[in-house]
Parts: structure tokens; sequence; C-alpha cells
């Protein structure tokens, strides 16, 4: 598995986000869900917030 794990500077960089605002669209399950790996320290699967990116665009993108 190869899967790239960002963190939260990158993650800021790549959507434009600030960190509370990730956070909170993580608690409301608005946002990929980091992934804790250590005591002090998370990351996000890259495909997620690519995932995720791709359809904030593609949802603005949509014309009704």
């Amino acid at each position: 598995m190869s899967e790239q794990i960002k963190k939260l500077v990158e993650v800021k960089n790549i959507t434009g986000l600030s960190t509370s605002t990730i956070y909170r669209l993580a608690s409301e399950d608005k946002f990929p869900k980091p992934i804790k790996l250590g005591s002090h320290s998370s990351g996000w699967l890259g495909s997620e917030v690519d995932a995720w990116l791709e359809q904030r665009i593609a949802a603005a993108r949509s014309y009704s």
C-alpha cells in the first residue's frame, strides 16, 4: 500500500481551509477525519482529501 499521509499544513494549503474549519467539518462528517499517527501527531489520507476536493469542485460546477 502506498497511500500518502498529508499533515495539517499540507491539507490547509490544498484546501484553503483553516485549522478550525478542517476539524469542525471533520467532526460534522463533512470532511475526512484525521488518522492518529502518534500521541501528538495526526494526518489525513491524501486520497480522501483529494476526493473531498473533487466533490466540492463538482458541486460548484453543477448547474441545476
